[in-house]
């Protein structure tokens, strides 16, 4: 009996030991398919992303070019010679500009979109601040001062330019 009950151990442990190895290759190699199948979809997902993305980002440039005081006040002429008609003409086309790219913000990071919302504030508050000087009587008076503005320190939208361009190349590895 006692020999039976060696000879069953004897028979038992290495089948126990094959089946122990043979669990574990096959869940290693469950896992690593498992692995590179969610690589593959990731790699296709972000062949189809990418092109949304770039357009995104290019969508984005292009209003904080357009919202550039020096190219906005070339493209916005002043309806009336009321310093404020024109002040609120300024400001409505550059929140008009942002709500027609608001959906963008899903391709980009929160900190790139937080720093072209900063800029579009900056934008509106350059305007506000000429419009309350001293020296603007008129439309024409706020342009002037708003060039004259623009020429002696840089542009809020060259800085979100400037992180637009190194996010985008970050992300395509340039």
């Amino acid at each position: 009996m006692e020999d039976k009950i060696f000879d069953l151990i004897m028979y038992t442990i290495p089948a126990i030991i094959t089946g122990g190895i043979a669990y574990f290759f096959f869940r290693d190699h469950m896992s690593n398919e498992d692995k590179r199948r969610r690589y593959l979809l990731h790699k296709d997902a972000q062949k189809e992303a990418l092109p949304l993305r770039l357009q995104a980002y290019e969508r984005l440039s292009l209003f904080l070019e357009r919202i550039t005081p020096s190219k906005l006040l070339v493209r916005v002429s002043p309806t009336s010679s009321d310093k404020n008609d024109y002040e609120r003409l300024l400001i409505m086309s550059i929140e008009q500009e942002f709500d027609h790219n608001l959906s963008q913000q899903i391709y980009m990071s929160d900190q790139c979109w937080s720093i072209i919302i900063a800029s579009k504030n900056s934008t509106i508050q350059l305007i506000r601040k000429a419009s309350l000087s001293d020296k603007v009587t008129s439309a024409d008076k706020l342009r002037e001062v708003i060039l004259t503005e623009m020429m002696e320190s840089q542009a809020p939208s060259d800085t979100a330019l400037s992180y637009i361009k190194k996010e985008v190349a970050d992300f395509l590895h340039v």
